[in-house]
């Protein structure tokens, strides 16, 4: 988790068309974190074909790799005179896997990455290379929209980040982390449960809520008036009762400023909405391993939020210890 929060080095994957958008983000994830910037660019065997004077294609990659660092070395220079350690690394091969091998080979504690746009028909579009590299990283990944853009003043008003979570057992470690970037950065954590409408919610007995310190309930979230049994409210209360607990975990040994909500709607459009609203700097999503994509092909709530966010968005994998225990433990009996 330390690596995660404090990278030694932050591994900013590019296909060059991208710089003018992940650079600022780059330096300001450096400038945060002080780690080591190593811009890493994949050339792939399609980019490595040129064309004679005939029109006749030839396999040229010392002419790719000349480019690219062409291109990657004013990047490098400038983070130099930030006094940001900076590096170019350039690879041949599939863009994903070289990815993941340099993250490892590394010792990366984040890796940064941009999307693409909206096609003219409309499609969002998270990129092949986005996608294989959420599926296989074990380690967060910042991801960065056409949408995103830094602040204008980046010293004006508190400073917020947003974790979206789905209060399954497998959101301890993006809460965890997002608490821990919130403490690094002097930063409110909003806590944010997305509910479908109340007509669909399950029938529940409203229970009184006890936050722990530091952790703001909304002024505006009892119901008032004479039912008191409200089942729709009634569940809520249970759903900001479980935001209050993981918020008090997440926060045992820090002084963060929790602030849980619990919003009845479409998750993609509240979560976007809270962050453009709060002006965060950060949204902090967890997804289980094996729903991660599921999620992009079904109701892409997370499709969405990466391609449409006006900040970065760090995306944690997070995998079942109990299942993978199980399952090395079936390997292990039958060998």
């Amino acid at each position: 988790m330390s690596r995660w929060i404090h990278p030694e080095v932050l591994l900013v994957a590019t296909d060059l068309s991208d710089l003018d958008r992940l650079t600022p983000f780059a330096f300001e994830q450096a400038t945060q974190t002080g780690a080591r910037l190593l811009f890493l660019h994949v050339i792939s065997a399609s980019a490595c074909y040129s064309a004679d004077l005939a029109g006749m294609p030839y396999y040229d990659p010392a002419a790719a790799l000349q480019y690219a660092a062409h291109e990657l070395e004013p990047i490098c220079a400038m983070a130099r005179q930030l006094n940001i350690p900076c590096e170019a690394l350039l690879r041949e091969g599939n863009p994903a896997d070289q990815i993941g091998a340099a993250a490892r080979q590394f010792r990366a504690g984040r890796v940064l990455l941009g999307t693409r746009s909206r096609s003219k028909l409309g499609k969002l579009l998270l990129g092949s290379v986005a996608e294989q590299v959420l599926r296989s990283v074990n380690l967060p990944v910042m991801t960065v929209g056409p949408e995103a853009h830094l602040p204008v003043d980046a010293s004006a008003g508190e400073r917020v980040v947003l974790l979206a979570t789905t209060l399954r057992e497998t959101s301890r470690p993006s809460a965890a982390l997002a608490c821990q970037i919130a403490a690094s950065q002097g930063a409110r954590l909003v806590l944010l449960h997305v509910l479908p409408p109340p007509a669909v919610q399950p029938a529940a007995i409203p229970l009184p809520i006890f936050p722990p310190p530091n952790i703001a309930v909304p002024s505006d979230f009892f119901v008032e008036g004479p039912d008191h049994c409200n089942q729709s409210a009634g569940f809520d209360s249970l759903v900001l009762q479980e935001l209050c607990d993981l918020a008090a975990e997440a926060n045992a040994a820090l002084e963060v400023q929790v602030e849980p909500h619990v919003v009845h709607g479409n998750p993609c459009i509240e979560i976007l909405a809270h962050a453009f609203e709060r002006r965060a700097s950060l949204i902090v999503l967890g997804a289980r391993a094996h729903s991660l994509f599921e999620n992009l092909t079904r109701d892409r709530t997370i499709y969405r939020v990466l391609a449409h966010a006006r900040c970065p968005v760090l995306t944690l994998r997070e995998c079942q210890p109990h299942r993978e225990t199980h399952e090395t433990a079936h390997l292990a009996a039958r060998a």
